[in-house]
């Protein structure tokens, strides 16, 4: 089974990182693959990949930047794959990643596959956040699944379907996701995909603990300024979905009675226990990001 591995790429600053990337793709124990990487609207970027030569098997170059799901869809539409893996050009992929996707589709008929994120901190790791909240800064968070199972969707970095079900949906909806210019505002491009995929075919993401993907954590991800402002997004988009469809957020209501039930005891228990700086940290936090997302959803909800 020939698998198709996307790179999407947008700045030569984060040249060394793709090339990384893209290195930990060539040495995966799985080899029918094809890679191909897209960069977005960076042409010094492109010529850098052309002149060393890095080792994938198509290079697209977007004459402007058009954000990440234009782009993503612009290599499916070259990949030659039964397979389409979504991968960042800030991660590193275990050398068994694809391995344990493609398993998902040959021992358990999945029409997509994600796997497990876990954090990378370079810019040093923050004490402060609760590992409730990890998916604010793309990782695989505490309460999510621990074992093979039927899930809504992972992260972008992590994801993956079946050729013939992307394409019959369409790809990803372009107006969503990541620009230059728009850093903010409405994401979620994954999941509306996702949520379209469940309503047509009546299937999730297949999620697997054991393909595991790296995800470097750097710079302004490190920062509270990032974090609530990713917080207040996150709950706009939450609304957002939730007019797209009434059941989109079951993991999320999943998410929140865990939070209540089990994190908050476990956490005042742990303080009683062993109190430290820290846990004391990560408690309040944890109601300060729930406070910021519930802000964003309550803001998309008013504005209508």
């Amino acid at each position: 089974m020939l698998v198709s591995v996307i790179t999407c790429s947008h700045r030569i600053d984060r040249y060394p990182d793709l090339v990384e990337a893209i290195e930990s793709l060539v040495v995966q124990t799985y080899t029918d693959l094809e890679l191909i990487v897209v960069v977005d609207g960076d042409k010094a970027l492109y010529e850098q990949i052309m002149t060393d030569k890095v080792p994938v098997d198509d290079v697209i170059l977007n004459d402007e930047n058009m954000g990440l799901s234009k782009s993503r869809n612009r290599g499916v539409n070259v990949a030659s794959g039964e397979v389409i893996v979504f991968f960042d050009d800030d991660a590193v992929a275990d050398r068994d990643w694809i391995k344990e996707l493609v398993r998902m589709y040959t021992e358990y008929d999945a029409i997509a596959a994600g796997g497990k994120l876990v954090p990378l901190w370079i810019g040093g790791k923050m004490d402060f956040l609760p590992e409730e909240y990890y998916w604010l800064i793309g990782a695989t968070h505490r309460g999510f699944a621990e074992e093979i199972t039927e899930v809504r969707n992972t992260f972008g970095s992590n994801i993956s379907f079946r050729a013939d079900v992307l394409g019959s949906l369409g790809g990803f909806e372009s107006e969503l996701g990541l620009t230059a210019s728009r850093k903010g505002a409405f994401q979620g491009e994954e999941t509306e995909l996702c949520i379209r995929m469940k309503q047509r075919f009546g299937k999730g993401v297949m999620y697997n603990p054991d393909a595991i993907v790296k995800h470097k954590i750097v710079g302004e991800r490190v920062k509270i300024r990032f974090l609530l402002n990713r917080a207040f997004w996150q709950g706009y988009s939450k609304r957002v979905m939730e007019k797209l469809s009434t059941d989109s957020l079951g993991e999320e209501k999943s998410f929140l009675k865990k939070l209540i039930v089990k994190s908050v005891p476990n956490r005042i228990g742990g303080m009683v226990r062993s109190p430290s700086i820290a846990l004391i940290e990560q408690f309040v936090f944890l109601f300060v990001l729930t406070i910021a997302t519930g802000t964003g959803y309550v803001y998309k909800t008013l504005r209508g």
